[in-house]
């Protein structure tokens, strides 16, 4: 599918769709509630929120906002993320399936057992992980900043590095890191972008511009390929969600191919109607993401169900994490620390 072609609609025609994102806003507005969704939604409910964006973008958005609640579309670790960073609003997550494959691959007690075999070794989490995994970590990271926040770390510390496998063995690769140990789980979707779909999307499509996310598959030899000078540099993006967004406005050409979930590609398309872009696979798709329908959007509102709490001594060390992440982004000197707080906020997202 390419710009000027009709997007898919789910469940519904385009004329229920707009019935119900009409009664979502009205809604909303009797509820003080702010709508969130993630670049991965299905594109009418990223049409009818408020505010789309990347996981940690979004949990920003909700500390910075007055209103008194969050309906959260996107999947549990994001709706915790939020809770986190606004423990005194109602944070909602329409649908409670809404899990992440690649979050789930680590739980706390994993995580304490993983520790306990590397005694002094610093933990650097990716933000797509649960609440209780974030309290145990010294950093949190997006893929964005990843190589920023390890680097931060004395080079004679051990790192843990988790879950994303593919993401890790970005980040080891471009900061030549050799103590740092990388946790096999990884995202089922990003894991099923394989190199044979990108060789043949470019094929297709040799004059475009082929962004991916350090997530997939691929990503691994694709650098290899760099490495070896098999893929020209220039015409790759190794990039954040957010980075992807941004790409195209600064980018000279106007096909893409994007190697991430494809409901990235509405929003690319919304927000660049004069550019083409590809999904690196059709198939691409995350049925979490994709169990929030704008039924469920209405009930959440109508019924503020399903909230998502994290207990107050696991919320502040989880924050803590990520509090150490955004710092290490600060300017040094006199100044004060960077934090999460809606004043404090970084001009350029790191990006997830």
């Amino acid at each position: 599918m390419v710009n000027g072609e009709a997007d898919v609609v789910h469940n519904g025609s385009r004329s229920e769709h707009r019935l119900l994102q009409a009664r979502i806003k009205a809604l909303a507005r009797q509820r003080n509630a702010v709508t969130l969704a993630h670049n991965y939604e299905r594109l009418e409910v990223q049409d009818v929120a408020d505010f789309v964006g990347d996981s940690l973008g979004l949990s920003r958005e909700a500390a910075k906002t007055p209103a008194e609640v969050i309906v959260f579309c996107g999947v549990h670790f994001m709706a915790e993320t939020a809770a986190i960073l606004s423990p005194a609003k109602t944070v909602l997550l329409p649908d409670l399936a809404a899990g992440c494959s690649l979050a789930a691959t680590i739980d706390g007690g994993q995580l304490r057992a993983w520790k306990a075999d590397h005694p002094g070794a610093v933990v650097v989490s990716y933000v797509n992980t649960s609440a209780e995994v974030k309290a145990e970590s010294d950093y949190c990271c997006t893929s964005g900043n990843a190589v920023d926040v390890v680097n931060a770390v004395p080079a004679d510390r051990d790192i843990l590095f988790l879950p994303d496998v593919f993401l890790g063995a970005h980040v080891r690769r471009v900061t030549n890191r050799q103590n740092m140990h990388v946790w096999m789980g990884e995202c089922h979707v990003h894991a099923g972008i394989s190199p044979d779909d990108i060789a043949a999307r470019r094929a297709t499509h040799p004059g475009a511009e082929f962004l991916i996310h350090p997530e997939c598959g691929c990503a691994t030899a694709v650098v290899d390929a760099i490495s070896a000078g098999a893929i020209d540099p220039s015409g790759v993006q190794i990039l954040s969600t957010e980075g992807m967004i941004r790409r195209p406005a600064a980018a000279p050409g106007d096909e893409f191919i994007v190697a991430t979930e494809v409901g990235i590609l509405h929003r690319l398309r919304r927000e660049n109607p004069t550019k083409r872009f590809y999904p690196a696979n059709e198939a691409a798709v995350c049925a979490y993401m994709k169990v929030t329908t704008l039924p469920k959007v209405a009930a959440a509102l109508e019924r503020l169900q399903y909230r998502i709490t994290v207990p107050p001594d696991v919320a502040a060390r989880a924050r803590q994490a990520l509090e150490r992440m955004v710092a290490i982004g600060a300017p040094s000197g006199g100044g004060s620390r960077q934090t999460l707080s809606p004043s404090h906020v970084p001009a350029v997202d790191p990006g997830e």
